[in-house]
C-alpha cells in the first residue's frame, strides 16, 4: 500500500491494522479499518477534502477532533459527516461535498 504514513519511528510501535478498500469520488483507495476516514484520505495523497461554500476555497484536514468543519464530507450518502472523527469501513463511499449539502430522498 503506497502512502504517506509514518511506518516506522524510533519511539511508537504501530499495531497491524486490517487493510480494506472505500472509494473516493468513485475510485478505489486502501486504508485501515476503522481509522478516520480523512487520515486514510490524506495518506493517500487527498489533501482538499472540501471547498468553502461561499468563496470556494479549498480545506483540508485541519482540527481532527470534529470542532471545525473543515473535513465535512458526503458518506455512503449522507450529508455533513465530519470524516475526521468518522471510522473507516469496508466498501465506503466518499465524496465531496457541495456547499452544505444536498438531501436524498
Amino acid at each position: 500500500m503506497t502512502s504517506l504514513r509514518i511506518e516506522h519511528h524510533p519511539v511508537l510501535n504501530f499495531p497491524e491494522r486490517k487493510i480494506i478498500n472505500f472509494f473516493f469520488e468513485d475510485k478505489q483507495y486502501q486504508g485501515f479499518e476503522g481509522e478516520p476516514i480523512a487520515a486514510a484520505l490524506h495518506a493517500a495523497g487527498i489533501r482538499t477534502l472540501r471547498r468553502s461554500p461561499q468563496k470556494d476555497r479549498a480545506r483540508g484536514f485541519f482540527c481532527a477532533i470534529g470542532r471545525c468543519s473543515s473535513c465535512i464530507m458526503e458518506v455512503d450518502g449522507q450529508i455533513n459527516i465530519m470524516t475526521c472523527i468518522t471510522p473507516l469501513a469496508e466498501g465506503m463511499q466518499v465524496r465531496m461535498q457541495k456547499g452544505h449539502g444536498v438531501i436524498k430522498p
